[in-house]
C-alpha cells in the first residue's frame, strides 16, 4: 500500500517562499507521476503541479506557472513543490497524489490520481 506523508507548510506573507515536500512508501516510486493540488475553502481541488515518472515533463496551473517548481528525486522517494512569490490567494490545503503511469503522462485531473497525502495548509498573509 502506497502512503504518502507531506511536510513544509505553513504561514508565510506574501511574497515569501515555502517548500513543500511529499515522501512516499509502499510503492516503487520511479513508475509513480505525482502532482500537487490544492483546495481553499469553498472550492473546488484544483492542479498546482504535476511531474511525470522520469521528471521530463511537467503541467502547470497558469496561475503558478512561473512562481512554483515542482521536482523530483526518485533516489529518496520524495517530489517537492518550490513556492516563491507567494500570493494571499495561493492560501490553500495542499495535497500531494500519485500514479503509476507511463514515462511520459503527465495526469492532470484530480481524479487520475490512486493515492493522496494527508494535506498540508499554507497560508499567505496580505
Amino acid at each position: 500500500q502506497v502512503q504518502l506523508v507531506e511536510s513544509g507548510g505553513g504561514l508565510v506573507q506574501a511574497g515569501g517562499s515555502l517548500r513543500l515536500s511529499c515522501a512516499a512508501s509502499g510503492g516503487t516510486f520511479s513508475t509513480y507521476a505525482v502532482g500537487w493540488f490544492r483546495q481553499a475553502p469553498g472550492k473546488e481541488r484544483e492542479l498546482v503541479a504535476a511531474i511525470s515518472r522520469s521528471g521530463g515533463w511537467t503541467n502547470y496551473a497558469d496561475s503558478v506557472r512561473g512562481r512554483f517548481t515542482i521536482f523530483r528525486d526518485n533516489a529518496k522517494n520524495t517530489w517537492y513543490l518550490q513556492m516563491s512569490s507567494l500570493k494571499p490567494e495561493d492560501t490553500a490545503v495542499y495535497y500531494c497524489a500519485a500514479v503509476m503511469a507511463s514515462s511520459v503522462f503527465v495526469p492532470t485531473t484530480a481524479r487520475a490520481y490512486d493515492y493522496w497525502g494527508q494535506g498540508t495548509q499554507v497560508t499567505v498573509s496580505s
